[in-house]
């Protein structure tokens, strides 16, 4: 194929376009920002798993405490009798002993129901603690990915701002280039890893960095300067005289 030099020297605009927009596109995909939004988010996800789990567990021990309350006040309602009973002095001396004996039981099972009472509304106030404080990393967690979400926006904008302005230099130096050679120039970079083009430098090409051997070197000397040349290891197009 034959390109003008023109043409040539402005396929390697193209390639510097085109190697910008990848070293851009680069910075996009590792932003900082990206992964800590991603590490913040999960941070928040777990917090929130676990004032879930929380609430679950209080509805459950609230639960419990009622049982126990109610346990509690059945034992009250039963001394409350007895002791009316034993008060009352319309019951035998049998009755009596027995109702004194039941009153001291019911006493022991009331302590003990107390008891299991207290332990239950401790754990209520434990499982508010630890509510409160996810509930307070989920308000810094999001305080946080909002923070983050408004950096990200901020550097997306600077580099889509930058790969527009690339875009529209590259379409604008492309209308200038001959179709078929530009066709080939988007053929050989679609299959050699985005390098279409490089420039031929003291017996090197510019995109695979390798040295051109002696005798393919002389052939390209003796070439027409519209004569489009290929480096034998990348296959690239090696532009002259640059």
């Amino acid at each position: 194929m034959k390109a003008s030099h023109s043409d040539q020297r402005q396929i390697l605009d193209i390639a510097g376009f085109d190697q910008q927009s990848t070293a851009l596109n680069h910075k996009v995909a590792v932003l900082p920002e990206l992964a800590a939004l991603a590490s913040a988010t999960t941070k928040s996800h777990n917090a929130r798993d676990l004032r879930i789990a929380a609430q679950t567990e209080l509805s459950d021990v609230k639960r419990e405490l009622l049982r126990a309350e109610a346990d509690v006040e059945q034992i009250v309602m039963r001394i409350t009798r007895d002791e009316a009973r034993l008060n009352g002095g319309s019951a035998s001396a049998k009755e009596l002993e027995q109702l004194q004996h039941e009153v001291g039981t019911l006493g022991l099972r009331r302590a003990e129901l107390e008891e299991i009472e207290l332990e239950v509304m401790m754990r209520i106030d434990d499982i508010n603690s630890r509510l409160s404080e996810l509930s307070a990393q989920e308000a810094a967690y999001a305080a946080e990915i909002a923070d983050l979400e408004i950096r990200k926006e901020s550097a997306l904008s600077a580099f889509n701002a930058e790969l527009e302005r690339i875009g529209m230099e590259r379409s604008e130096t492309v209308s200038k280039i001959a179709g078929d050679f530009m066709a080939l120039y988007e053929k050989i970079r679609a299959s050699n890893n985005g390098t279409g083009a490089a420039a031929l430098k003291g017996g090197n090409c510019n995109g695979c960095h390798l040295s051109i051997n002696a005798v393919e070197l002389k052939r390209i000397v003796d070439l027409a300067d519209d004569e489009v040349i290929r480096c034998e290891e990348c296959r690239c197009i090696l532009v002259r005289g640059v």
